[in-house]
């Protein structure tokens, strides 16, 4: 898929564990572990609004756009 996940890296960056931002965010291990995997086929912007603010931190520097082949 051409949209890579950057989750774990963000996470890394500000020192937070999944289970922290699970706490943080309001959303369950499981689907945050989903997200951050990239497994997940869709993100609400409300999710995505919620974990930028928790990890201070903007849209692209969570999700990236990669072409095909270019990866």
């Amino acid at each position: 898929m051409p949209i890579i996940v950057n989750l774990d890296v963000m996470m890394a960056r500000r020192k937070m564990s999944l289970n922290e931002l699970s706490d943080k965010v309001g959303l369950t291990l499981s689907n945050l572990s989903i997200l951050k995997t990239g497994k997940a086929k869709a993100i609400r912007f409300s999710t995505l609004e919620a974990i930028c603010k928790t990890l201070n931190c903007q849209p692209s520097d969570i999700l990236e756009y990669v072409e095909e082949g270019k990866e």
